[in-house]
């Protein structure tokens, strides 16, 4: 039992064997036994101060954003990465300090308050 072909053409059967194989004419490949040099990726490091200045932008803000000034200062001059470390800690630093000098501020007025009234 045949199979209709539904009126497509499909083109001739191909005269003689597949097309031949391209590649580099003789004599052009590398010589034998060479090999090519291998790869190195180096990688700059990262600044540990920017690092420090993230971690301690959550433990204790005004230290994470002093550390974090001082260790975009260094990535300046040495062109190590962490540079968006540093850069976070004095963001996140800088809120964090803004946030303890206000509690303190409430603070300080509470205190100032009861000793001018009295308990």
């Amino acid at each position: 039992m045949s199979q209709p072909d539904d009126g497509f053409y499909r083109g001739d059967p191909p005269a003689h064997g597949p097309p031949p194989a391209y590649g580099p004419p003789p004599g052009y490949g590398p010589p034998p036994g060479w090999q090519p040099p291998p790869v190195y990726v180096v990688r700059r490091p990262t600044n540990s101060t920017a690092v420090l200045a993230l971690v301690f932008a959550f433990v204790f803000p005004p230290v994470g954003l002093g550390l974090g000034v001082s260790a975009r200062r260094q990535i300046r001059r040495t062109g190590e990465e962490g540079d968006g470390l540093a850069l976070a800690g004095i963001v996140v630093g800088s809120i964090g300090t803004t946030v303890y000098a206000l509690l303190f501020a409430v603070w300080l007025w509470a205190l100032l308050t009861v000793v001018s009234f009295g308990p």
